[in-house]
């Protein structure tokens, strides 16, 4: 069920971001000022936010297995994963709050912006930054992220140090890990400008720690049926 599950979120998740990225240009979207965002999302209408809600939901599965794993790895009374584990599952909560951001709050804005007056879109546009760079940028991005590479750092540790899965399996959560984290430059240049910013990194880093994931799954997968057999 663990690896099921590991597999299943991520290729859910990804479909859903490609969608996400086809109809929103996200990424790259999130780094554009309310002028930019509020009136392309109201463009997208009910369908995009039904986007972000499946986007939403589907990374928030991957919390699943991330509580089984240390029972599927018959390591439950091993301190460093148990620890881990929670701080993998608050990852994966604090991404949700940054993803469903754009399911009930940011529509209401978007509407406003639209259809107001120069004021109101100047005092729309500072509610949007504020929430954008609170719910967005420090609660989904920087901590959401930071968490989720504490935990799969970890994990691949544990992989090292335990072989309870290929070595190279946890070298490459390591690889991974170190890339995702790139992206904390990109995050941190919405505050602090001058922050040195790679984003080859960070995409580059993001698809490597969703296929390690799948790796987990299949590995996991297999050592069932190795086992059964």
């Amino acid at each position: 069920m663990t690896g099921l599950l590991f597999i299943a979120s991520t290729v859910a998740f990804t479909i859903a971001a490609t969608v996400l990225s086809i109809t929103f240009d996200w990424p790259d979207i999130l780094r554009e000022p309310a002028d930019v965002v509020l009136p392309e999302f109201a463009a997208g209408g009910a369908s995009l936010v039904w986007t972000w809600f499946a986007v939403a939901w589907t990374y928030a599965v991957l919390a699943v297995p991330i509580l089984l794993l240390p029972t599927a790895l018959a390591r439950r009374g091993d301190a460093a994963l148990r620890t881990a584990t929670y701080l993998g599952a608050a990852s994966v909560l604090l991404s949700l709050i940054g993803f469903l951001r754009w399911v009930f709050v940011v529509p209401a804005l978007a509407d406003s912006y639209v259809s107001g007056d120069e004021s109101t879109r100047a005092a729309v546009a500072a509610a949007w930054t504020a929430q954008h760079q609170y719910g967005g940028a420090l609660l989904g991005e920087h901590l959401g992220q930071s968490l989720a590479v504490a935990w799969s750092v970890t994990v691949s540790v544990i992989i090292l140090r335990s072989r309870v899965m290929p070595a190279w399996t946890g070298w490459l959560g390591l690889l991974a890990s170190a890339l995702y984290f790139v992206n904390q430059g990109d995050i941190l240049s919405t505050a602090v400008p001058g922050v040195p910013v790679w984003e080859l990194g960070g995409l580059l880093g993001s698809y490597l720690w969703g296929a390690w994931l799948v790796v987990l799954g299949v590995l996991l997968l297999r050592r069932v049926n190795r086992d059964a057999g």
